[in-house]
């Protein structure tokens, strides 16, 4: 693993696809579901090498509103490990001093994975420092659907007054008061969004990769980082 470069530019939010589980299991003739064990792994290095560098925010997408048409066999595979991540979490993230969120939709969930994600809450709001957030049960075009219904629920309650805004729509989000994603990874060879952040991604730069999320190190890290120091920010402006 490296020690943890240096950089010009540390993106303050890092969002990433986790692509390529099931064929990187595929390759070694190994089920799908040893794809998402070892992808849960990776999932663990790059969270700590992230909050060893300096990035503020990780956003992954776990698992989509759309994945529950996937056998159930790996459905069930993917939730016992998410439910085994956050029992280790919980142990480990004041020690660590790592803070984490669940952006979806927590009520399409098992009772004992909703309990787990209410305790990862609980602890965040006594701890400070970076923070990781699993998009479970997910969906970009859900999430801004929510969000609207939310705002004109609070309209209609005289809670807001409904001169909408960009900033106090953002509110409305999983996202809320989280920064938008500065880069977004998408390993396992694919070029498209599939749904994610669809919101918040609106200026950040893209990385794609071949590499698929089981076999993405902190070196393919830094690769994407250094590949975002190249870039040159204008936010639709002029330099």
């Amino acid at each position: 693993m490296t020690a943890g470069k240096r950089f010009d530019r540390v993106p303050r939010h890092i969002a990433i696809i986790l692509d390529g589980n099931g064929r990187w299991a595929k390759l070694r003739g190994l089920p799908r579901t040893a794809g998402h064990s070892a992808g849960a792994e990776t999932f663990r290095t790059i969270a700590h090498y992230c909050k060893d560098i300096g990035v503020e925010h990780l956003t992954v997408y776990a698992f989509s509103t759309e994945n529950w048409k996937r056998p159930d066999n790996e459905v069930k595979t993917i939730m016992r490990l998410l439910e085994k991540y956050l029992h280790e979490a919980i142990d480990s993230m004041e020690r660590d001093g790592i803070r984490m969120r669940i952006f979806g939709d927590v009520s399409g969930l098992a009772p004992e994975l909703q309990a787990l994600a209410a305790e990862t809450d609980e602890i965040t709001n006594r701890i400070e420092g970076f923070q990781a957030n699993i998009c479970l049960n997910y969906g970009g075009r859900d999430e801004i659907v929510r969000a609207a219904k939310r705002y004109a629920a609070d309209v209609a309650a005289g809670k807001a007054d409904g001169d909408l805004t960009e900033d106090q729509f953002s509110r409305y989000l999983y996202s809320a008061n989280v920064p938008d994603p500065d880069l977004l990874i998408r390993p396992g060879g694919e070029q498209r969004l599939s749904n994610f952040l669809l919101w918040q991604c609106a200026y950040a730069e893209f990385y794609f990769t071949d590499v698929l999320w089981p076999d993405f190190t902190p070196d393919e890290l830094d690769k994407a980082i250094e590949e975002f120091n190249r870039r040159d920010r204008r936010y639709g402006g002029v330099k």
